[in-house]
């Protein structure tokens, strides 16, 4: 199964990867019903179309005697304190250490607001703001081109997840002259694996904004091939165990494919996505976090695809009013319309919709993302294939 890693980075834009909140409209709202898809790349193995319904809810019937005791607790049962988070930045105090406990180090920390990164991907940041070029500056200067990316809490101000990615610069480009300096650098970047943070060091930072956080953390790199146990028995019993789980998920992940279709749904994966899941433990093709980058590209094209639905009849409104009252013909049709060339009517619409996406919408947003993050601070492999299997299952209920 080949996944387009480039297409995660476009989409988090087209989400908004800086919040969590749903922007319903712009004071630029567009005419025509154009879906949300990542301009220039394929949308992986499945369907791209709009949907009727949605089924991003987590199930609370955990009741099923077929499934197994390790799946009978809803991962996301207490909601956004289902995922571990750092204690608030705001008023605390920094601590000076003099070396990092064992096997930890001290790292840059770059919050990305509420999208969720995964190992082995690639993603562009643009970066403008001066504390970010400082920071830039500075691992360019002692050679380390490495930083952590975190994701922010949803309503508490200056709380951060525990578990945050490993970014590597792998290329940087001076654009200072060609946007007026509103951008610095833009700068292409891989993940390389994991980080536990074990503390913000310099708190204080975050509401001075003259300089960029920092963190003690430990990390797990995801970028290698795992090793094995040395010991033959205990190895055959690891591995049998693993085979079950990415059995077990392989199962469950064929059983949804096959509910789409009969569904019909609109935004499904294709049958042949069964044959190529990607389960097993390390960076490869076949490996597991290609299948969970799959998944949350997934979720996200139908949020999407629900929202363009939401905005449908208005825009059909729209078109009417542009025809009736304006004269436009069909191929005069401006591609998008100001908010303030609108009728009042029109207005107070717009701005109903607005409120009304926002409730529907903003908690599915929420919830993928606490979804991914639940994943992304698993303990093993293990783990993460058992939670996967559980969203998928919790699919078909």
């Amino acid at each position: 199964m080949r996944f387009e890693n480039a297409a995660i980075a476009t989409l988090a834009a087209a989400v908004g990867a800086l919040a969590w909140t749903v922007e319903a409209f712009t004071p630029t709202i567009q005419v025509s019903a154009i879906a949300r898809t990542r301009p220039g790349h394929g949308l992986g193995p499945y369907n791209p179309h709009f949907v009727s319904s949605t089924r991003l809810s987590m199930v609370e019937d955990d009741d099923d005697d077929d499934d197994d005791d390790e799946d009978s607790d809803d991962p996301l049962g207490d909601g956004v304190d289902s995922v571990s988070w750092l204690p608030s930045v705001i008023g605390a105090k920094g601590k000076e250490i003099s070396t990092p406990r064992e096997g930890a180090e001290i790292l840059p920390l770059f919050p990305l607001g509420g999208f969720v990164y995964t190992p082995n991907t690639e993603h562009v940041l643009n970066i403008f703001e001066p504390r970010y070029r400082q920071m830039y500056t500075d691992i360019l200067m002692n050679g380390t081109k490495r930083f952590v990316v975190v994701t922010s809490h949803p309503t508490e101000k200056g709380r951060f997840a525990q578990t945050g990615v490993l970014f590597e610069l792998e290329d940087l480009k001076e654009v200072s002259e060609q946007t007026a300096d509103q951008i610095k650098y833009i700068c292409n970047h891989k993940v390389t694996g994991r980080v536990t943070i074990h503390q913000v060091l310099n708190p204080e930072a975050w509401e001075m904004r003259e300089t960029y956080l920092k963190i003690e953390g430990t990390i797990h790199d995801d970028s290698k091939e795992t090793e094995g146990p040395k010991d033959d028995v205990y190895g055959s019993v690891v591995g049998a165990v693993s085979d079950h789980v990415e059995n077990d998920l392989k199962k469950s992940f064929a059983k949804l494919v096959d509910m789409q279709h009969d569904l019909e749904e609109d935004v499904r994966f294709t049958q042949s996505a069964k044959d190529t899941l990607a389960v097993k433990d390390g960076p490869g093709e076949d490996g597991l976090w290609q299948t969970i980058r799959l998944w949350q590209s997934f979720v996200d094209q139908r949020l999407m695809a629900r929202q363009n639905e939401l905005q449908r009849d208005f825009q059909e409104k729209l078109q009417e009013f542009l025809k009736k009252d304006k004269g436009l013909k069909e191929d005069e049709l401006p591609s998008a319309i100001g908010f303030q060339d609108l009728t009042p009517e029109l207005q107070r619409e717009v701005t109903e919709l607005q409120k009304r996406m926002g409730v529907e919408l903003q908690p599915l947003v929420l919830e993928q993302s606490l979804t991914m993050q639940k994943i992304l601070e698993a303990d093993d492999h293990k783990a993460r294939c058992r939670l996967l299997k559980y969203f998928m299952d919790a699919e078909t209920k």
